[in-house]
């Protein structure tokens, strides 16, 4: 019983270690969403996506980018804007670059893994939207895209629904800076930022949790032997293809799968694998699942197959560019360590950054904010 006791502990103080490493990096991540979230508006983004050409492609994939949404959130918007007119790919494409192209994803990248990761990520994400537009216009038929909006119009519900509806952006036709400090956009900024953490924290506290246990219990053997890390060449390819379905059984979302990464990435994955992994928070179970109630059987089995396909596509060009430009770290040291707390930087920021969420949440409180919630499902 006493050795049940320590585990678990040691398991659990891996989780704080980790929750303590990335919290000012999430408070400062969900504040620049906050930020972006309202100066930009979603009103008009399905007019601005009538098709799958490069231009509307790109104006999706910087609209995604901006909207910054929780896995779900982003999942419920990109059928939101495809009921409004938006083309498919383009709706698509919209949706991965909300959660893959965003502020809180990538700075937790740098502070918990290294930059490279953050680079590759954003690299990877860029190619994954070419890959889609690719293979989406050659498998989806114009009688797959009318099932699909036929099915998406009976509005059956998914998972935060509310948030993905949202929109509170601040258009005065006033500067960008006089718009942001303006009460109005302290106020939109303050609800998007308690509205982003509460979409997310239960992804974040299971992948804290997950990625603990991992971190405590699991040996380092046990990775090395299941990555191939002893043979270079066949982990390179093996890594993007498991990566991906490591995700869609951790059932973990959004920022949540970073430590878990970080677990992954010091226990022997290869670099494309780790890459491959974070973009897979799209195929998790539950939002495969959302897919058939959104668009029928056949497109929510297109749509995973075509994202699989991507991501270990995308996942392996970034592996083998990164490793013929030396990017890859040679050394496996994300963050994922026993520590005490003491007072270092990560003490500092995280007391800053403490004070700036307790503003937001404070303004979330006194301008109307708990009635919000009622809308998030």
């Amino acid at each position: 019983m006493t050795e049940l006791m320590n585990a678990l502990g040691h398991a659990l103080w891996m989780a704080f270690a980790m929750f303590w490493e990335i919290l000012w990096p999430l408070i400062l991540g969900f504040g620049l969403s906050g930020v972006v979230q309202a100066v930009v508006s979603r009103g008009e983004m399905s007019r601005l996506l009538p098709n799958d050409s490069p231009r509307s492609l790109a104006i999706a994939t910087g609209l995604g980018a901006a909207s910054s949404s929780c896995s779900y959130a982003a999942v419920a918007l990109a059928r939101s804007i495809f009921r409004k007119g938006a083309d498919f790919t383009a709706a698509m494409a919209f949706e991965l670059a909300s959660t893959n192209l965003v502020a809180e994803l990538s700075v937790i990248l740098i502070v918990l893994m290294g930059w490279q990761f953050a680079l590759a990520e954003f690299t990877g994400g860029l190619l994954m939207i070419v890959i889609i537009a690719v293979l989406f216009k050659m498998f989806l038929s114009r009688k797959l895209i009318g099932e699909a909006r036929k099915q998406a119009d009976k509005g059956i519900k998914g998972i935060m629904e509310g948030h993905a509806e949202m929109d509170m952006s601040v258009e005065n036709g006033r500067s960008l800076w006089r718009r942001l400090s303006s009460p109005q956009g302290m106020t939109a900024t303050s609800h998007y930022f308690v509205m982003d953490v509460l979409a997310v924290w239960k992804d974040i506290v299971i992948g804290l949790l997950l990625a603990g246990a991992l971190a405590a219990w699991v040996p380092q053997d046990f990775w090395k032997d299941f990555f191939l890390t002893s043979h270079p060449v066949a982990a390179s390819l093996w890594g993007p293809i498991v990566g991906p379905l490591v995700a869609v059984l951790s059932f973990v979302c959004s920022v949540g799968n970073i430590p878990l990464a970080a677990v992954l990435w010091n226990g022997g994955i290869s670099f494309g694998g780790v890459i491959a992994f974070v973009y897979a928070d799209l195929i998790i179970l539950p939002i495969i699942d959302i897919y058939r109630k959104y668009y029928g059987w056949k497109v929510a089995a297109l749509i995973v197959a075509v994202f699989y396909v991507a991501m270990f596509g995308a996942a392996l060009i970034v592996e083998f560019l990164f490793g013929a430009l030396g990017l890859i770290p040679r050394h496996r040291s994300a963050q994922v360590v026993e520590m005490s707390i003491s007072f270092n930087y990560t003490t500092v920021l995280n007391t800053i950054f403490l004070a700036i969420a307790a503003f937001l949440i404070v303004r979330f409180f006194l301008t109307g904010g708990p009635k919000m919630l009622s809308h998030m499902d």
